[in-house]
Parts: structure tokens; C-alpha cells; sequence
């Protein structure tokens, strides 16, 4: 096996939930060149992937509301070229959507993808060579490494590994990261539950951060900040930066958001707050110790979250 080109494009939950594919791969064909397409915003996380040999980004978000600018269609021709120049025996599209079926229409070599009733967007099955049968029942990360072993003729071990490398840190402190912004309103965790497990956190001798990616997330922060004694909001940043802090955290409490499953890829000890999504096909999976709270429906409270958090091993 020469080559392989992925197609995992987004959104970063989803990109997260990729990487144990990844490794799987490597592991079964060492010699092979691994290139991963993918939307240009996550870019920094999956080049954090150590059997990723090269990472080629796609801006389908960006070029669709630019479409009227020469330079869009520059960008999508350089695209396309280099996407051809790629030495694949085999492209797998693990995104299934149509989107994503036409950038492996446009790669050279055997196209895999998920069959007609395994995935989101049928019409999509219709562009690969060879389709395959993965029940849509199934946990993400589950379904991704079936899709992968069965394009690439092996046979998966029960252990899921994300492959990332914890990186170095700096700073010595002690911290928790509360992952309070998420894409719908209704997966948010009330401020005064925030500040009830930012306080008792404090109390445990944890430094509180509060990250951020959208303005009304930071507003939020700002919030939070002035009613939890001595935590900080952090700077908005790359993701392989927030990566780092996440990966070094003694703790993250966080929603139903991507940023969550970078959590359960670093093995950090990590609490799952849902509240309108259930958890079992896309929530945190990994080899750390994880509670996950509510689910549809239900609404945990602060108190429940320092219950989950006194059963796990935080150091502090």
C-alpha cells in the first residue's frame, strides 16, 4: 500500500472522533503515506495526529460564501490539483456526505465510502467504487474504524486509540477548563451552574480557565470570570493551542461540543454535561476516566457534577 487519502472534512467533534482510524491504519500498513483532507479551520488538530503524513485543507465553508470572487475559483482549482497529485491506492470518505463524496470523486485511485443505508446523505454513495455496510446504531468512532478496516481488508481490536502525544507544558499550575459554549442553545448549561462548580473547584485548589470561540461566548466568559474568584479567560487561539491546554487540564467540565472529545482523545479526567442530545452515538468515548451527565430531556445540576467529579482522580 502506497498511499491512502482520507476525507473527514469536519465539523471537529468529527474530526476528533477520525483519529483512532488513523491509528489503526498506521499500525497495519507502516510504510504507507497517510493524507488527510480536511476543512482548513481544523487543520491545526489533525496535523497534531503523528501518523498523519500530510494535510491538505479545504475551505467549502469559506468558498461558498465567496463564490462570486476570482479568487475563490483559484483556490478551488489549486484544490483540485493537488488533490489529483496525491499518490492514493485508496481514498475512504468517512464524512458521507455529498460534499465530501466529490473531493474523493476528484482523487485518483479506488474510492471507498459507506453504502446507501449507512449513510447521512445517500445520494452521496453513488460517487465511490466500492461501498460498505456499517449500521448507523453505532458510536462515531466505532463507525469510522469499521469503514476504514473494511476499505482497507483488516480486522479491528476492541482498543481505541486517538494516537495523540500529550504535549509539553510550561505552566506548573494546577487548572480545570470549563467548556461551557456549544453550537445550540439548547445544549447550554446554565451560568449559575457554571459558577457553582467554578467556585467548588476553586476550593479544591484548581485554577479555573474559560475559553472561547465566538463573541457571545466570550461575554459569557467575562461573566463567569467576575463571579468565579481567580479564573481566566483565556485568549482566543489556534486549536492545536487549545489542544495543548486541554490535554494538560487536571479536569474538563464541558457540554455537548467538539472541544469535549479532545478531552476524551488526551485521556484527560472529563465530565459531560448533555442536556438535548443523547450521548451514546456521539458522545466522549476513550480510555480516561469520564462521567457523563443528563442526556435528552434531563437537566444535571452543579451538585451533580461535584458529585462525579469527587469519584474521579483529579490531581490537585
Amino acid at each position: 500500500m502506497r498511499g491512502i487519502l482520507f476525507i473527514k472534512t469536519s465539523s471537529l467533534g468529527d474530526v476528533v472522533h477520525q483519529m483512532p482510524a488513523m491509528t489503526d491504519a498506521r499500525r497495519q500498513f507502516s510504510e504507507a503515506r497517510l493524507t488527510w483532507v480536511v476543512e482548513e479551520a481544523f487543520a491545526p488538530l489533525a496535523k497534531l495526529h503523528p501518523a498523519v503524513d500530510d494535510v491538505i485543507a479545504v475551505s467549502t465553508r469559506r468558498w461558498r460564501s465567496q463564490l462570486l470572487q476570482s479568487s475563490t475559483w483559484q483556490e478551488l482549482s489549486a484544490f483540485k490539483a493537488r488533490i489529483r497529485a496525491v499518490s492514493a491506492d485508496k481514498i475512504i470518505d468517512t464524512q458521507g456526505l455529498i460534499r465530501s463524496a466529490l473531493i474523493a470523486r476528484t482523487a485518483q485511485g479506488e474510492r471507498h465510502g459507506y453504502d446507501a443505508k449507512s449513510i447521512r446523505e445517500p445520494i452521496a454513495s453513488r460517487f465511490y467504487d466500492v461501498t460498505h455496510k456499517v449500521a448507523r446504531d453505532q458510536h462515531a468512532v466505532t463507525r469510522n474504524r469499521i469503514l476504514t478496516g473494511l476499505s482497507l481488508g483488516y480486522s479491528l481490536d476492541a482498543t481505541i486509540d486517538y494516537g495523540l502525544i500529550k504535549p509539553s507544558e510550561d505552566n506548573a499550575s494546577r487548572y480545570a477548563v470549563l467548556l461551557h459554549g456549544t453550537s445550540k442553545a439548547a445544549k447550554e448549561w446554565r451560568e449559575v451552574d457554571w459558577i457553582g462548580i467554578g467556585k467548588w473547584l476553586r476550593e479544591q485548589g484548581l485554577e479555573v480557565l474559560l475559553p472561547w470561540g465566538s463573541e457571545r461566548e466570550r461575554l459569557r466568559c467575562e461573566r463567569l470570570a467576575a463571579a468565579i474568584p481567580g479564573s481566566r479567560v483565556l485568549d482566543r487561539q489556534p486549536l492545536d493551542m487549545t489542544a495543548k491546554v486541554i490535554a494538560n487540564a487536571s479536569l474538563v467540565i464541558g457540554v455537548d461540543t467538539g472541544l469535549l472529545h479532545l478531552a476524551a482523545a488526551y485521556s484527560v479526567p472529563l465530565i459531560a454535561v448533555f442536556l438535548a442530545t443523547e450521548p451514546g452515538l456521539t458522545g466522549p468515548v476513550g480510555n480516561g476516566p469520564m462521567t457523563v451527565l443528563g442526556g435528552r430531556g434531563l437537566y444535571p445540576s452543579f451538585e451533580r457534577a461535584i458529585e462525579a467529579a469527587e469519584r474521579l482522580p483529579i490531581a490537585v
